[in-house]
C-alpha cells in the first residue's frame, strides 16, 4: 500500500489539472522533486474579520472557519452543502476542517467540500483526518481523502478523536498510525500534523508530550470547566507548545443555545450519545458562545452550518468580535452550569 501510494503522489503535479493528476497511472517517475505549494491565500479574509496565528505554521487564520459536519456531513446533500463552502470562501473564510469519517462511508463531507476544492484550492486552508489507527490504514485513508477532495495535498492531517491512553499507545505503536502521518509530511502529501479530541484532556497532553504536533483541535465551551475540563491543563500546555489551537463544540450542537428545540425525550434515547438527555433548551445565545471560545487563547473556532444563512450570521459574529473579560466569561461559565452535561455530551459515554 504505501509504495503505492508514494508512486502516484510523487507523480502528482504541484498546482495545475489536479484531478487529472489523481487519475494518472500509479507508480510513473517524477519529473523533479517534489515540493509543498505556496500556503493558501483568500484574498477577502482580512478585510472579513480579525485573523491569528495558527500557531506556528506561518499562517494568518480567520478566527472563523468553516467545520465539516451538519450540512456538510448529510447524505446526498450537494445542493446544500456545496453552496455553504462556496459562500464561505466568498466571505472571507480560509481554513475549512473535514473528515474521511464525515457523513459515512461514502465521506459525503469530503466529496462536497472536494466539488469546490476542484477549482478554489488555493483560497483554503484545508485539513482533514484519519480516524484510523494503524499505518496501513490511514495511508488508505489519506489517499482517498485526496482523490475526494480533488487535490494533491491537504494543508493539515490530523489524528482524529485522540480520547484516553489506548488510543496514544495503538497510534504510535509499530506501524500505527503516526508512522503514515510522519511519512506523508516527508513525502509532502501533507503540510503539517495535527490531534483532535474532545473527550479527556489526559490522552491529548500524552500525544502532545510524545510529539511535535503543530495543531490541536480542541473542544471549548463555556461549559468546559464543569466537567473533565480542557482549560485548567490542556489548553495551557498548547500554548506553551505554541501550537495551532482550534475550538470546537462551540455551541454543543445547539444544545447549550437558549434557541435549542429539544428532541423529544423518546428520539434522544435513540441517539448514538443518548445517555445524555437535555430536556430543556440552553442558557446561552450564539454571539455567547462563540465570545467565550474566542476568548481564550485559540486560534479559531470551527463550526458547521446547517445552511448559507447560519454561515453569513457566524461570519458577522466574528466580524463583530471583541473579547470577553474574565469577569464576562465566568458568569458565562456560570450559566452553562444547569446545561453542562448536554453541552458536554462527548465527555459522557464508554470508551475503551
Amino acid at each position: 500500500m504505501g509504495e503505492t501510494l508514494k508512486g502516484r503522489r510523487d507523480f502528482l503535479k504541484v498546482g495545475g489539472a489536479v484531478t487529472a493528476a489523481l487519475l494518472a497511472p500509479v507508480g510513473m517517475k517524477a519529473d523533479a522533486a517534489r515540493t509543498m505549494p505556496a500556503l493558501p491565500e483568500n484574498p477577502r479574509t482580512m478585510k472579513a474579520m480579525p485573523t491569528r496565528n495558527l500557531g506556528k505554521t506561518g499562517y494568518k487564520v480567520g478566527i472563523f472557519s468553516l467545520g465539516g459536519q451538519a450540512a456538510l456531513e448529510q447524505a446526498n446533500n450537494f445542493d446544500i452543502a456545496v453552496p455553504i463552502v462556496e459562500r464561505a470562501l466568498d466571505l472571507g473564510v480560509n481554513y475549512i476542517d473535514t473528515s474521511s469519517i464525515y457523513g459515512g462511508p461514502e465521506r459525503w463531507s469530503e466529496q462536497y467540500v472536494g466539488r469546490v476544492m476542484a477549482k478554489r484550492r488555493n483560497e483554503a486552508f484545508l485539513a482533514t483526518k484519519t480516524k484510523e489507527r494503524t499505518r496501513d490504514g490511514s495511508m488508505r485513508m489519506i489517499e482517498k481523502s485526496l482523490e475526494l477532495l480533488k487535490t494533491d495535498h491537504v494543508d493539515l492531517w490530523q489524528l482524529h478523536d485522540i480520547g484516553t491512553q489506548f488510543d496514544v499507545d495503538q497510534v504510535f505503536a509499530k506501524d500505527g498510525a503516526m508512522e503514515a502521518l510522519i511519512e506523508m509530511k516527508d513525502q509532502k502529501v501533507v503540510r503539517h500534523l495535527g490531534l483532535t479530541g474532545h473527550y479527556r484532556p489526559d490522552g491529548l497532553m500524552e500525544a502532545i508530550r510524545r510529539f511535535q504536533f503543530d495543531t490541536i483541535l480542541m473542544a471549548m465551551n463555556a461549559a468546559d470547566p464543569h466537567h473533565y475540563s480542557f482549560n485548567d491543563k490542556l489548553l495551557p500546555l498548547a500554548v506553551e507548545r505554541q501550537m495551532g489551537i482550534i475550538g470546537m463544540k462551540i455551541p454543543a450542537r445547539g444544545r447549550m443555545l437558549s434557541s435549542w428545540t429539544p428532541p423529544s425525550l423518546e428520539q434522544q434515547k435513540h441517539s448514538w450519545d443518548g445517555m445524555v438527555i437535555a430536556p430543556t433548551p440552553g442558557t446561552l445565545t450564539m454571539r455567547e458562545a462563540m465570545f467565550y471560545a474566542l476568548s481564550r487563547p485559540l486560534s479559531t473556532v470551527i463550526i458547521g452550518c446547517n445552511n448559507v444563512q447560519q454561515l453569513e450570521e457566524n461570519v458577522q459574529l466574528a466580524q463583530e468580535f471583541t473579547p470577553l473579560s474574565e469577569a464576562q466569561q465566568g458568569e458565562l461559565v456560570a450559566r452553562a452550569e444547569s446545561v453542562a452535561k448536554p453541552s458536554l455530551f462527548f465527555r459522557f459515554y464508554d470508551r475503551p
